[in-house]
């Protein structure tokens, strides 16, 4: 039978503090106005994403490392992650000169494999899951003699992630909220115990992917459906943790489900409004805002963007994605007479308008329009929705019909 796992203590995260001072950034925790704007709430955000691997989780893993013996140094640690956990103890175990070994999911990015060894670990590719990678670093552990470093269930872990919300409510000890994305729980529940054994009255709300709602799930009592691409890979976990569950049943007043289109619209704020990179996990704390208003509308809220690491293309198209839903870029299609001059009179006309073309395409030989006449696909800039239909009426004013599609 399992021993039970001890819950960790204001006490212990206090001393685990002590731990990070001078080794881990003490990260800016800093007013967003746009933020504020945007979602009816004095808004802060504490800027984890600016520690070395550009995450959170270097805080946990550096003070679960520093509770091993020499003998257990020795032995070396394993853990098992496809991301920021792994890069966390790659980097903290070679500063400290222990060995690590990283278990990743064969399907995992290069780039992130090749960012865990420049930080000094063995990368072991096993497993088409993270949960069969999981099996595997179990596995390799119990042959090696390797000291697990579990991602979220270990009290050590959990106190680390905590020392976040002694920072936050010693910055600003008048917030009233604080928004924490949520995956195995070792975040939420470190954070949570530190904020309410600081201020009682304080609410943590939680905010986990509605493709992998497994922590919302398991504290009613249910099964989670989950599965599915999501942007916050990060927090796409199954299965609550066996110490998690009962601190976020216990200390969390709500958790709520964020979609795909949440979460984009808030990776594109932070990059747009904020002019900073948050990760889809990291993002999600924003993204519960958006998809909740009314949840925070007036409150103090301290937002933790826990993690950076996105790949630059998938932000790329994040942004023109949103650019797209605020009709900022918009795609037409018009019907014109195939005779000389039309092309130049419709870009005139465009940019008379102040639009700004980006993409052209002319056809002659599509089997719907008149054999005298043509096809004309043009992607545009505007500057929003409304200068965008003023385009697109000046050119039905002048007799050319437009028809709005998506655009590619």
């Amino acid at each position: 039978m399992s021993q039970p796992i001890v819950r960790p203590t204001l006490a212990d995260i206090r001393a685990a503090e002590a731990v990070l001072r001078s080794h881990v950034m003490r990260t800016p925790f800093l007013p967003a106005p746009r933020l504020s704007s945007l979602t009816g709430a004095d808004v802060k955000v504490k800027y984890e994403n600016l520690q070395v691997t550009a995450a959170f989780k270097e805080r946990g893993a550096l003070v679960k490392l520093s509770t091993l013996s020499d003998a257990e140094r020795a032995r070396g640690v394993i853990a098992m992650s496809a991301g920021n956990h792994a890069q966390a103890v790659a980097y903290h175990a070679t500063r400290l000169g222990i060995a690590s070994t990283i278990v990743m999911p064969v399907t995992t990015p290069h780039v992130k494999v090749a960012a865990t060894e420049a930080f000094g670990a063995t990368v072991v590719l096993e497993g088409e899951t993270v949960a069969e990678a999981q099996e595997a670093a179990e596995r390799i552990a119990a042959e090696r003699g390797h000291v697990m470093v579990h991602p979220f269930d270990d009290p050590d872990v959990i106190r680390g992630q905590g020392t976040i919300a002694l920072e936050m409510l010693d910055d600003d000890p008048g917030l009233d909220t604080l928004v924490v994305p949520i995956g195995g729980g070792g975040l939420i529940s470190g954070i949570a115990i530190a904020a309410k054994g600081l201020k009682p009255e304080i609410e943590i709300v939680g905010a986990e992917t509605r493709l992998y709602p497994s922590m919302w799930a398991a504290v009613r009592g249910e099964t989670a459906a989950c599965g599915g691409a999501t942007l916050a890979e990060g927090i796409a976990v199954k299965s609550a943790g066996r110490l998690t569950l009962p601190i976020v049943r216990d200390l969390v007043s709500t958790i709520v489900l964020v979609d795909e289109t949440h979460l984009e619209r808030a990776v594109n704020a932070y990059a747009t409004l904020q002019k900073t990179m948050a990760e889809g996990a990291g993002a999600a704390g924003l993204a519960a805002m958006l998809a909740e208003p009314d949840l925070f509308r007036g409150k103090r809220v301290g937002l933790v963007l826990c993690g950076g690491n996105i790949d630059p293309r998938i932000l790329a198209s994040i942004m023109m994605r949103e650019l797209a839903r605020e009709e900022r870029i918009i795609a037409i299609r018009l019907a014109i007479p195939d005779r000389p001059g039309t092309l130049g009179d419709i870009s005139t006309l465009i940019g008379d308008f102040g639009g700004n073309i980006l993409e052209v395409s002319h056809k002659r030989t599509v089997l719907d329009i008149p054999a005298k006449g043509a096809t004309l696909d043009i992607t545009l800039e505007a500057r929003d929705a409304g200068h965008a239909e003023r385009i697109c009426e000046g050119l039905r004013a002048r007799g050319y019909g437009v028809a709005r599609r998506n655009p590619e």
